[in-house]
């Protein structure tokens, strides 16, 4: 009997936790909508709320304030940015890890190119939010993957003048510019809208750009024949 009461226990609190995730999930979708629109000040929990069909209530309940909130959506896209490198090892082969990144990278900021201004919009006020965030868990992510850069460099995989951190940088500049300067790049190019094509076009060419520059070739691209 008292396995089966643990048994249900434990699956009314995996039903709780799915939920919660959900919810959060719905806020989050919808505060991104509403700060990209309106921006931090300007974007109200009472809009949030209505666009994510939820309670006020249940957004502090999540959250519990509007700079929490903020804070919160932030930190998930860098979460979800991270991901792409977050498995990495220095036995990976270095071509590979680059162009699965810069091309996943290319991909997530299309999807979500709101996303990518709101994160850009902070940083250029001098990140007043994100300080704890950038000085502590982001720089130990991006500090561990330098080490890894680095590893490759100390192997003779990748050209030794790379600086591991600039690489990193770099390769977040390149690709967000799609997201964060998408009227600028649309303007110049005659386009309404950028085409899978065009993502898979300037795919290879960053690849290529950042590959030649670290030293390596295409062997680990996708289609390469590697």
């Amino acid at each position: 009997m008292a396995n089966k009461r643990q048994a249900v226990s434990a699956s009314n609190t995996s039903g709780a936790g799915a939920v919660r995730a959900r919810n959060q999930a719905r806020i989050l979708d919808a505060a991104e909508e509403v700060f990209a629109a309106h921006g931090y000040r300007g974007g109200s929990l009472s809009d949030i709320a209505q666009k994510a069909g939820l309670a006020r209530a249940n957004l502090l309940y999540y959250f519990k304030s509007k700079r929490g909130l903020y804070v919160a959506l932030l930190e998930r896209t860098m979460a979800r940015w991270n991901d792409l490198l977050e498995e990495i090892d220095v036995d990976d082969e270095p071509a590979q890890v680059l162009t699965a990144f810069i091309r996943a990278k290319l991909c997530l900021v299309r999807q979500s190119p709101q996303a990518s201004r709101l994160f850009a919009g902070e940083i250029l006020q001098g990140a007043p939010m994100l300080q704890d965030y950038l000085r502590g868990p982001l720089r130990s992510w991006v500090d561990a993957r330098a080490a890894i850069l680095s590893g490759w460099i100390e192997r003779g995989q990748m050209d030794a003048r790379v600086d591991p951190h600039a690489l990193i940088f770099l390769i977040w500049s390149t690709t967000q510019h799609y997201a964060d300067y998408e009227a600028q790049v649309l303007a110049l190019t005659g386009r309404e809208a950028l085409s899978d094509d065009d993502e898979r076009r300037i795919g290879d060419f960053l690849c290529h750009m950042v590959l030649a520059g670290c030293g390596l070739t295409d062997r680990g691209a996708p289609g390469s024949g590697a």
